[in-house]
């Protein structure tokens, strides 16, 4: 998929730096943060991972966005990213993950930048109200 001109990214769960993951030293490597953001969506808890999926109500998903360091590697740090989420996967598995581009509101300004919206069932899972997997997973270590 190529970079159609984006070179933003948008990330909800174990991508974002208050995570602390293995995966984020990726992105810090490939990527400049520009600022908390938000978009339209709804998250619900699957239990390890959380899932975004588009609204178009005017409820949000909270996280951050990202401006890529070097605009030649997006192939290969896109690349990296679509492994990691289950976009890229054989024939007999279903994708978990599929990448779009999407609204962005960051700093008060609308931008667009790639997200990982969930691409399987979330009936039955519960909502993340706040839209914020962060502050959603201190709340339940602390009860």
């Amino acid at each position: 998929m190529t970079s159609s001109g984006i070179y933003k990214l948008f990330v909800y769960g174990s991508l974002r730096s208050g995570f602390h993951s293995h995966v984020y030293e990726y992105i810090s490597r490939y990527f400049n943060l520009v600022g908390d953001a938000k978009v339209k969506g709804k998250l619900f808890d699957m239990g390890s991972y959380p899932a975004g999926i588009p609204a178009e109500e005017e409820v949000f998903i909270v996280g951050e966005l990202y401006q890529i360091k070097h605009e030649n590697e997006f192939s290969w740090a896109f690349g990296q990213l679509d492994d990691y989420e289950g976009v890229n996967v054989e024939e007999d598995e279903m994708q978990l993950y599929r990448r779009e581009i999407t609204d962005v509101i960051c700093n008060g300004q609308v931008t667009k930048a790639w997200i990982y919206w969930f691409n399987g069932e979330v009936s039955g899972r519960p909502v993340i109200a706040s839209g914020d997997m962060i502050e959603y997973l201190n709340q339940k270590k602390s009860s």
